[in-house]
C-alpha cells in the first residue's frame, strides 16, 4: 500500500522531505506541481503551498517539520536517531537548527535573489540589510562549525539538510566565492553534508558560482521618431453664427492635496536617493539639507494592537498590505515601517512624511488607517530627527519602554 504522495516544487524548502524520501526509498509518489498536474492537488490544499503531504486515510499534512516528522517515523529507529538525535539534547538542538533553516534565513536569500534576477521591483536599502543579516547568520554558523563537524549532532541530521537547502540556494545565486572564502567553517560543512549520500542526489544540480548575481537595471528603449504627417491644406469652413462661450466646469482635483501645488522638495529625487544610495552616509543628509518642513512634515506611525500580533512574517505582511492601500497617496508621501522584536512578541512603527502639516488626508485613503496612531515629529528636535534617521536606516534597535528592540523586517512605502 502506497505511504503518500508529496507535492514539491522548485523551492529550496521542498528539498529536505524530498532527499528523505528518495534515499531511503519509502513508498511515496513525488509530484513536482510545476510540472505535473494533480487534481488532489489544488482540491485538498487551498494555500497551494509545497511541500505538501497526502497520506492514507486522508491524511493532509503542510509545512516542512510536520511531513519530515511524518516521514521519518516510516524509518528504523536506528536511522531516526541519527534523523533526528538519540537523546533529549540532540532532539532540541536538531530542532533548533532544522527552524533556523526552514524560516528567516531561506526567506531572505529568496527575497534578495529575486530582487538580483529581476523577478520583483529592486530596492537597494533592502537588498543590503539583506545582505547584513545573511553575514550575521553566516557568523552564526561560523561559531558553531568551528568546533564540531554538523550543526547539531555528530552526524547529518534533518537539521543538516534543511540547512543546506538554504545555503545551496545562497551558494549558488547571491553568495559568491569571496563570500565563502571569508566563512572557511561554514563552506567546509556545506562541502562535506552535500557530498552525504542523503542529499547528493537532490542537490546534484546546485552549482556554486564564482560571482554572485547582481541585479542589472533594464535599458530603456529608445522612443521611436514619430513620422511627420503631410500636412493637408484645410478646406475653407463656412462661417457660422457664434453663440456666446459656455463656461467649462471647474476641475475637481484628483487628490485632496494636489491643492497645495508644486513644492520645492523634490520628492521623487529623495525616493531615488533613498533607494539607490548608502542611507546613512549620503541619502540621510542629503534629505535633511534638502528638506523642507513648511512643505512636509514628519510623522511617527505606530500600530495600535501590537498585542494581537504573532508570527514577524506575519506582521511585515501588514505593513505590506496597509502599504498597498495607500496608493492613492504616495505621489504625496514617503515613509518607511519596521517589525521589531521576536515571535508572539513583536511590534510595528516607523516614520513618514507627508504633503501639508495634517497627516489625515494622506492615510484617509487606506480602509484600516484608523488602526495605526500617528504622532506629529519637530525636525528641529535633535530626539525626533534621531528618530527618524533610526526608522529609515535600519540599523539600530527601536527604543520600547527604555529596552532595546531588534528591528527583524519592514517595508519601505515609496
Amino acid at each position: 500500500m502506497s505511504q503518500g504522495t508529496l507535492f514539491v516544487s522548485s523551492s529550496p524548502r521542498t528539498l529536505s522531505a524530498r532527499s528523505i524520501v528518495e534515499h531511503f526509498n519509502l513508498d511515496v509518489e513525488i509530484v513536482d506541481i510545476k510540472t505535473t498536474a494533480h487534481k488532489d492537488f489544488e482540491a485538498k490544499f487551498p494555500l497551494h503551498q509545497c511541500p505538501s503531504f497526502l497520506g492514507p486515510k486522508g491524511l493532509r499534512l503542510t509545512e516542512t517539520p510536520a511531513i519530515l516528522t511524518y516521514l521519518i517515523d516510516l524509518l528504523s529507529e536506528k536511522d531516526q536517531k541519527i534523523l533526528f538525535g538519540a537523546t533529549p539534547a540532540e532532539k532540541i538542538q536538531v530542532l533548533r537548527w532544522h527552524s533556523v533553516g526552514n524560516t528567516n534565513l531561506p526567506s531572505i536569500i529568496a527575497s534578495n535573489y529575486f530582487m538580483a534576477a529581476g523577478l520583483s521591483p529592486y530596492n537597494k536599502k533592502t537588498f543590503d540589510a539583506n545582505m547584513e543579516k545573511l553575514e550575521n547568520y553566516a557568523k552564526f554558523f561560523e561559531e558553531r562549525l568551528k568546533d564540531y563537524t554538523y550543526v547539531a549532532t555528530e552526524n547529518v541530521s534533518v537539521a543538516d539538510i534543511q540547512c543546506i537547502c538554504a545555503w545551496g540556494f545562497a551558494f549558488s545565486s547571491i553568495c559568491g566565492a569571496d563570500f565563502r572564502k571569508n566563512h572557511p567553517y561554514l563552506t567546509r560543512w556545506f562541502n562535506t553534508v552535500i557530498a552525504s549520500p542523503i542529499v547528493a542526489k537532490t542537490m546534484a544540480d546546485v552549482k556554486v558560482v564564482e560571482e554572485p548575481l547582481r541585479y542589472t537595471p533594464p535599458k530603456k528603449e529608445k522612443k521611436e521618431k514619430k513620422e511627420k504627417k503631410e500636412q493637408q491644406p484645410k478646406k475653407k469652413e463656412e462661417k457660422k453664427e457664434e453663440k456666446p462661450a459656455e463656461a467649462a466646469p471647474e476641475k475637481k482635483p484628483k487628490h485632496p492635496l494636489e491643492l497645495l501645488g508644486r513644492s520645492t522638495f523634490v520628492l521623487d529625487e529623495w525616493k531615488r536617493k533613498y533607494s539607490n544610495e548608502d542611507t546613512r552616509p549620503v541619502a540621510l543628509p542629503w534629505f535633511w539639507e534638502h528638506y523642507n518642513p513648511e512643505e512636509y512634515s514628519l510623522w511617527k506611525v505606530e500600530y495600535k494592537y501590537n498585542d494581537e500580533l504573532t508570527l514577524t512574517f506575519m506582521s511585515n505582511n501588514l505593513i505590506g498590505g496597509f502599504f498597498n492601500r495607500l496608493t492613492g497617496s504616495t505621489k504625496y508621501m514617503f515613509g518607511a515601517m519596521v517589525v521589531y522584536g521576536e515571535n508572539n512578541n513583536n511590534g510595528i512603527v516607523g516614520v513618514c512624511m507627508v504633503r501639508g502639516q495634517d497627516a489625515v488626508p494622506a492615510f484617509n485613503v487606506a480602509p484600516d488607517w484608523e488602526s495605526y496612531s500617528y504622532t506629529k515629529l519637530d525636525p528641529t528636535n535633535e530626539e525626533d530627527k534621531e528618530f527618524v534617521n533610526n526608522m529609515w536606516a535600519w540599523d539600530k534597535p527601536v527604543v520600547i519602554n527604555g529596552e532595546n528592540k531588534e528591528i527583524v523586517d519592514g517595508k519601505v512605502l515609496k
